[in-house]
């Protein structure tokens, strides 16, 4: 927690981990996002750890992100209709595109990145995997926002319904 609570320069509290996996050939992208749009909290102060498993490159969907982004505070998301991602940032456009970097990485390497941090992520289109974990830690300050999150899961509700109706 010591990297953890550093970098938020608060004490840190571990919030969530996650495996990811982008098997070869896989065709689906990860959208444009903040994780801090899923978390509903306030202040929105919040680190990730992403460890890769694998070689990571652009030919197996390696993360890509948005420098400063962080600054611009929680924007807009809409429906993504991505399967484990629900939504996309909604103004994700060419100067957003073309300031992103790359982060290549080997197996065992860290990145950090703020869950105000738009990033996104290509498809594997290699014959090789993608995999990696993910820690999440949550600033002392930060708390979950309920009301924030019932709003969300409502909507979220109400756009599977009407997909399912389509």
């Amino acid at each position: 927690m010591g990297m953890a609570e550093t970098l938020l320069a608060d004490q840190a509290t571990p919030h969530a981990m996650q495996w990811l996996n982008k098997p070869p050939g896989s065709g689906a992208a990860t959208p444009p996002h903040q994780d801090g749009f899923y978390f509903r909290i306030t202040p929105n102060e919040a680190v990730t750890f992403w460890i890769a498993l694998d070689p990571v490159d652009a030919e197996n969907g390696c993360v890509r992100y948005v420098p400063g982004s962080h600054r611009r505070g929680l924007v807009r998301h809409e429906r993504s209709r991505t399967l484990g991602f629900s939504q996309t940032v909604a103004d994700y456009d060419a100067e957003d595109q073309s300031s992103e970097v790359a982060i290549y990485a080997e197996p065992g390497d860290l990145v950090a990145h703020h869950s105000l941090t738009i990033h996104r992520a290509d498809p594997n289109c290699s014959t090789r995997q993608r995999r990696a974990l993910t820690a999440v830690y949550l600033s002392a300050r930060a708390r979950r926002d309920v009301e924030a999150l019932t709003r969300y899961q409502e909507q979220l509700k109400k756009e599977l319904a009407e997909t399912a109706r389509i």
